[in-house]
C-alpha cells in the first residue's frame, strides 16, 4: 500500500510540474511575444512572485517522491524511478541556475528599462524554460510508464521475515 501512495504522489507532483511548465511554454511564452515589452516584463515579474513558492514545492515533492519510489522498488522500476528523480532534479537546477537569475533581471527591467541586449537574454530564458519543461515531462512519462507496467516492491528474503515474526 505504501508503494502505491508514494507512486501516486510522484505521479501527481511530476504531472503538476510538467503541466505547469508545459502551460507556460505553450501559452505564456507566445503571449509574452504578442504584447508590448513593458507589459511582458511587468506580468513576468508578478508571475514569478507567485511561482516562487508553488513551483519550488512541486519540484521538491516531485524529486523526493520519485527518489522514495526508487528506494521502495527494485530492478528496472528502481532505475526508472531513479531516472525520474534525476530529471526532476535537473528541472530544479535548470530553473535555479538558468531561469531564476534572468527573472532577477526582468524584475529590475520592469521598474527601469530593458537593456539593448534584452531579446537575447529573454531568448536564453525561453531556452531554459523549454529544457526544464522537457525534463519534467520526461520524468512524468517515466512514472506513467511504471504505472502502466506495474511495480514490484523491494522484498526481504524469506529468512529475514521469519526472524522478525
Amino acid at each position: 500500500m505504501r508503494i502505491r501512495i508514494v507512486h501516486g504522489l510522484a505521479l501527481l507532483s511530476t504531472g503538476l510540474l510538467a503541466g505547469a511548465f508545459g502551460y507556460g511554454a505553450a501559452n505564456l511564452v507566445p503571449t509574452f511575444h504578442a504584447v508590448p515589452l513593458g507589459m511582458r516584463l511587468s506580468f513576468h515579474a508578478e508571475l514569478m512572485k507567485m511561482n516562487g513558492i508553488t513551483m519550488q514545492a512541486a519540484m521538491g515533492t516531485a524529486f523526493l517522491s520519485s527518489l522514495t519510489l526508487a528506494v521502495l522498488t527494485r530492478g528496472r522500476a528502481r532505475l526508472i524511478a531513479g531516472a525520474a528523480s534525476l530529471l526532476t532534479l535537473a528541472s530544479f537546477l535548470i530553473t535555479r541556475f538558468g531561469n531564476v537569475p534572468i527573472n532577477g533581471h526582468i524584475k529590475r527591467w520592469a521598474v527601469t528599462s530593458a537593456p539593448a541586449e534584452h531579446a537575447e537574454i529573454l531568448g536564453r530564458w525561453e531556452l531554459f524554460n523549454n529544457m526544464r519543461t522537457l525534463t519534467a515531462l520526461a520524468a512524468f512519462g517515466l512514472l506513467i510508464g511504471l504505472a502502466v507496467r506495474g511495480l514490484r516492491p523491494v522484498t526481504r528474503p524469506e529468512h529475514d521475515r521469519a526472524d522478525k515474526s
